[in-house]
């Protein structure tokens, strides 16, 4: 496959980057001293021409200001001994733009989150933004394009979309996983945004 670096795509490949981040979390606040750091990146890259799935990746990530809470590993699946095996936020940062083409292939989350999150650490650490502007808040356009009268989460969707929870719901990579398959459960439906202006919904 012949990589284009001014499309962001492969020759012939129409890609979309979905993002999923779980963070460092507790019950209530965080105790003093520590915020909400990424502590696990999951991609998943589509091909919204031939409709498929077609890479999934987790990328562990190192807090610098925080730990993980047994309410974190609870939740996520992960422990103290897993972040600190992973790469600092920096070369995570780095490795979503130069090996995914962060910058220039367009993405979607689930919700704002992990965008708000992204935009939050990477000038709080001056870290480089690993995406381009176009961005796609999934949640939203499922939930017009079905006429919800709110927004569900992700598991949620999947019932609605009549589609499996696949994996573990909280785990980075498998949620990017099936938010994927929302998206293309809305590409089916041909609802989901085309590519350019049109495809920035709360950017």
């Amino acid at each position: 496959m012949r990589f284009d670096p001014v499309a962001g795509t492969v020759a012939g490949m129409n890609l979309l980057n979905v993002i999923d981040v779980e963070a460092t979390c507790w019950p209530g606040n965080p105790p003093p001293g520590q915020t909400n750091e990424i502590i696990e990146i999951g991609l998943c890259v589509v091909d919204l021409d031939s409709r498929s799935r077609i890479e999934k990746h987790q990328i562990m990530v190192r807090p610098q200001r925080s730990t993980v809470s047994a309410f974190c590993t609870e939740l996520t699946g992960h422990t103290q001994a897993d972040v600190e095996a992973g790469m600092s936020f920096t070369a995570a940062c780095r490795l979503l733009a130069d090996e995914h083409d962060g910058w220039n292939r367009p993405w979607a989350s689930w919700g704002d989150y992990d965008r708000n999150q992204f935009r939050r650490q990477t000038r709080d650490s001056r870290a480089p933004y690993p995406f381009s502007d176009e961005h796609t808040n999934a949640k939203r356009v499922f939930t017009e394009a079905l006429a919800l009268p709110r927004r569900p989460g992700m598991a949620g969707a999947l019932k609605t979309a009549g589609l499996p929870l696949e994996g573990r719901h909280h785990n980075g990579a498998d949620d990017a996983w099936n938010i994927a398959a929302l998206v293309l459960h809305l590409v089916a439906r041909d609802a989901w945004p085309t590519s350019g202006a049109d495809a920035i919904v709360d950017a």
